[in-house]
C-alpha cells in the first residue's frame, strides 16, 4: 500500500500530466505538499503568442497559475477535491525571457467550508523576478450548503 504522500504525489501527477487542457499545454508536476503545488510548462513554438517575441502567450499563463492554484488546493485537502475558480486575478509584471520555460508556485492560505483562497506567482528565470501573480477564491464541489 501506498504512503499517503506517494498516493498525493500520484494524484497531482494525474491533475498536472493527464488532465487534457494540461497535458495539451506539457505541463509537468514540480512538487506538492503542505497546501502548496508546484508546476512547470517548458518552451514550445506552439505556445509562443507573437512569433517575432517567441514568449509564452499570456493565456498559457493563466491556464498554469489557475491549475496550480487547484493542484495547492487538492495539497491542502490530501486528496483530489473538485474546485470551481470562482474569481482569479492576475498581474502581470513583465514579458516572460524568450525560449523559457514557465514555473508557477501555488499556496491555498485559507479554506473555509466552502471556499479556498489561494496565492500563486510565475516566473522564467528567478522567482525573486515573477512575470506574473495571482489571487483566487475558488468553490470547493461537495463542501455542505450553508445554513
Amino acid at each position: 500500500m501506498d504512503a499517503p504522500e506517494d498516493a498525493i504525489a500520484d494524484q497531482a501527477r494525474h491533475m498536472v500530466e493527464t488532465v487534457p487542457q494540461a497535458a495539451a499545454l506539457g505541463f509537468r508536476l514540480i512538487s506538492v505538499g503542505d497546501s502548496r503545488g508546484s508546476i512547470l510548462v517548458p518552451w514550445r513554438a506552439e505556445l509562443v503568442g507573437d512569433p517575432a517575441t517567441d514568449v509564452i502567450a499570456s493565456g498559457v499563463v493563466t491556464s498554469l497559475l489557475d491549475h496550480c492554484c487547484g493542484l495547492a488546493i487538492n495539497s491542502s485537502k490530501g486528496e483530489r477535491f473538485p474546485t470551481a475558480t470562482l474569481d482569479l486575478r492576475i498581474d502581470y509584471m513583465r514579458p516572460a525571457a524568450p525560449r523559457a520555460a514557465i514555473t508557477a508556485l501555488a499556496h491555498c492560505y485559507k479554506m473555509t467550508r466552502s471556499i479556498a483562497f489561494v496565492r500563486a506567482e510565475a516566473w522564467d528565470v528567478d522567482p525573486a523576478d515573477p512575470i506574473a501573480t495571482a489571487q483566487a477564491a475558488f468553490i470547493l464541489h461537495g463542501a455542505s450548503a450553508p445554513r
